[in-house]
């Protein structure tokens, strides 16, 4: 089968589209051939050797963490899903065992690739509605969660102020929607006016640049999409004493990184699934009430072409790889 592969530490131009063995299922696991995935942050972070202080990769390494697609196996004792089936969700590849739930973790053989197999007993797999197309589902897989997770954090009420830094990527462009549909006043970043347009048209009020001088002063709530730890303090200088500052990026930011001690620090993620599951999201996206923005789609022999134009944030919102 044809996967994109890493072969060494580096940048995404150094991805090849390779031939690997299609993975056989084991007992508990699903066979998947996969139809859409996606590319995210973390992809790009592992293969640069980001976290290589916790996890060591072997080489080669099929990334892809979202998909969607059908089961095409099944192995012994899986319950809940048959041969044909329509699935999407979340399966980390296993060399980020390490960072996965601890209970019933959502691993796999890497996404971006023909055929996956994946563990069937987890919240992070779903069966993908009829009504949500499999462009729709790959995207959504982290950055609907994601979205959804921070909205039952935050509990933004109507009227409440919120800046959201990053709003421009796949999570973000969930979150836009969420956060005007439960009434909050939503300050949007954005680097281009282009940008700022589509923001607007998922319900932001106000888009402004990426510079801490363009922040409004005492919102309720930040929800960080973007920066480390290590560069909250301007950020948690735009809050009202009291206010909220939620953050998705690991490693979870201490509250000394805030440099003020009058602010909450909520760090989102959410892979054990308290604050809802897979099924939760394909319920919403079947509603018409959690989408995501697909800025582009490219087919996996393209897939190094989507690896360096996410690097590059070249796209308003998901790049869906198609296969």
């Amino acid at each position: 089968m044809k996967a994109l592969v890493a072969t060494q530490y580096g940048g995404p131009e150094l991805l090849s589209i390779e031939d690997v063995p299609i993975p056989r299922p084991g007992p508990g696991q699903l066979l998947v051939r996969v139809a859409a995935s996606t590319i995210n942050a973390t992809d790009l972070q592992v293969i640069t050797g980001v976290y290589r202080d916790v996890l060591e990769l072997e080489f080669p390494y099929v990334l892809g963490n979202d998909f969607a697609g059908t089961v095409t196996e099944v192995g012994r004792d899986v319950t809940g899903f048959v041969v044909g089936d329509e699935v999407f969700g979340q399966a980390m590849p296993r060399p980020l065992r390490v960072v996965a739930a601890a209970d019933r973790p959502s691993i796999s053989t890497g996404a971006m690739a023909e055929y996956v197999v994946i563990e069937a007993d987890t919240p992070l797999v779903a069966h993908r509605p009829s009504s949500v197309s499999v462009q729709q589902a790959a995207a959504l897989g982290i950055a609907g969660f994601t979205a959804r997770a921070i909205l039952a954090t935050t509990q933004v009420q109507p009227g409440e102020s919120v800046l959201v830094i990053g709003a421009t990527g796949g999570v973000g462009t969930s979150l836009v929607p969420l956060l005007a549909t439960a009434g909050a006043h939503i300050t949007a970043t954005a680097g281009t006016p282009a940008d700022g347009e589509v923001l607007r048209g998922l319900g932001a009020h106000e888009v402004i640049g990426f510079s801490a001088t363009e922040y409004p002063d005492d919102v309720d709530v930040v929800v960080n999409l973007v920066f480390p730890g290590d560069r909250l303090a301007p950020v948690a200088r735009a809050i009202r004493p009291g206010g909220r500052l939620t953050t998705i990026i690991f490693p979870a930011p201490s509250p000394d990184d805030l440099g003020r001690d009058d602010v909450v620090l909520q760090y989102v993620s959410d892979l054990e699934c308290r604050l809802g599951d897979m099924a939760d999201v394909a319920r919403a996206a079947a509603a018409g009430a959690l989408t995501a923005t697909v800025g582009r789609t490219l087919r996996l022999s393209d897939g190094v072409e989507a690896a360096v134009s996410f690097s590059r944030q070249e796209v308003v919102g998901k790049i869906v790889v198609t296969m």
